[in-house]
């Protein structure tokens, strides 16, 4: 059989590749401390599943939903992101459901992008982001993450010809992976090249509520306060531990909503109404579970890295999101894939690979806290006793 030459640069998935090598270790027999992948371990809140459980007897909810019958949800949606943001939002025209955010980023290039057209992503950064630019037919354009410069991309490295070539332009802060934030300024300059080139500007804003102290996170409509060409993704799944539920939405430019809304109209319908009605409860109910998800992070955060200090692999310590993202020591600093695939392999820990975020990430790996302070107490134990019998003697 023949396959569409779209697929090819798809070979290497980092969370596929980790998937086989788990696969691998359990079929060992060893017990799996997992990771590598951001998926919250956290119960989700009681009213959301109330609403939920409390949708399935109802037959009204069991049919398709189209955009009409996502009303409620999308004004729940705005009424939240001006409390929270103070920008007023238009929830029929400026408001999309999505089936996760990242559902968004990866079908929003096939409304922007025509095949050769250039796409500015991070590197390091998420892999939906190329995923849907190759999907489309377009090429990405890395910008380079660098610790020296916060794992900023530095606007003036961009060469005059791709900019010129360029329609897109996607930032994730709080970073996942790196785990950096931007302030205002930041975005501010963002805005002003994204004008002078005449770009879409996408914000996945998947972290939205994972600041700890000293970290910011501004909304991209703080800076493009019009939305005249920019559009940010939200997620429920961190923020309300509700990832296994697919929930999340677009904020944006009126006309880029509706163009995401068309390639949707192909792809897909909603889902089940009663996790929309979920989704509501926990837009509009009571935000203690958000407070109290963001103490238990930052015990764990501050419990990883002090476990990781005792065996002499120091990290620094992230303001944002619900990972760590450190620097391999020798002699695995060019080999994170071989570091990780070994690492399950003999211990059943678990982490990513920098690599799989793109060539800039080479050399670190990724830590998801998404275990208690004694779950990452073992697994930094297992780390060390693997340092000392396999790494270190490579």
């Amino acid at each position: 059989m023949r396959f569409a030459d779209r697929i090819r640069p798809l070979q290497f998935n980092v969370f596929a590749e980790m998937d086989r090598a788990k696969a691998a270790a359990i079929a060992a027999g060893l017990e799996i401390i997992d990771l590598s992948l951001g998926s919250v371990d956290l119960p989700t809140p009681e009213p959301v599943l109330e609403a939920i459980a409390a949708s399935l007897g109802d037959s009204s909810t069991h049919g398709y939903q189209l955009f009409r019958n996502t009303q409620a949800f999308r004004q729940a949606v705005a009424a939240r992101y001006m409390a929270t943001f103070g920008v007023p939002v238009d929830p029929e025209t400026e408001v999309l459901a999505l089936i996760g955010s990242q559902e968004g980023t990866a079908h929003l290039p096939l409304a922007i992008l025509n095949p050769g057209d250039v796409a500015l992503l991070q590197d390091p950064g998420y892999p939906s982001h190329y995923g849907g630019v190759y999907l489309a037919g377009g090429e990405p354009y890395p910008m380079a993450l660098r610790a020296e410069k916060g794992f900023l991309p530095d606007f003036d490295e961009i060469p005059p010809e791709v900019a010129a070539r360029s329609r897109l332009m996607v930032l994730n802060y709080p970073h996942n992976p790196t785990t950096a934030t931007a302030n205002v300024a930041f975005f501010e300059r963002a805005l002003a090249f994204c004008d002078r080139h005449d770009l879409v500007l996408v914000h996945d804003f998947a972290y939205d509520g994972m600041v700890f102290e000293g970290g910011e996170q501004p909304s991209i409509f703080q800076v493009d306060r019009d939305k005249r060409r920019s559009i940010e993704f939200f997620t429920l799944s961190k923020a309300f531990n509700m990832g296994g539920f697919r929930i999340g939405y677009a904020i944006g430019n009126r006309e880029l909503i509706q163009v995401l809304r068309q390639i949707k109209a192909v792809v897909d319908f909603n889902q089940y109404a009663g996790v929309l009605r979920g989704a509501i409860a926990a837009l509009t109910g009571p935000q203690d579970s958000r407070h109290e998800r963001l103490a238990i992070f930052q015990e764990r955060r501050d419990a990883f890295i002090q476990a990781m200090a005792a065996i002499g692999w120091a990290v620094p310590t992230p303001k944002a999101t619900m990972f760590v993202w450190a620097k391999l020591p020798e002699p695995w600093t060019t080999r994170s894939v071989d570091f990780c695939t070994q690492l399950v392999a003999a211990t059943g820990v678990a982490v990513a690979p920098g690599f799989g975020f793109g060539p800039s990430g080479e050399g670190y790996v990724r830590f998801a806290l998404v275990q208690d302070p004694t779950g990452l107490q073992v697994a930094v134990d297992r780390i060390a006793r693997f340092l000392q019998t396999s790494g270190r003697s490579q």
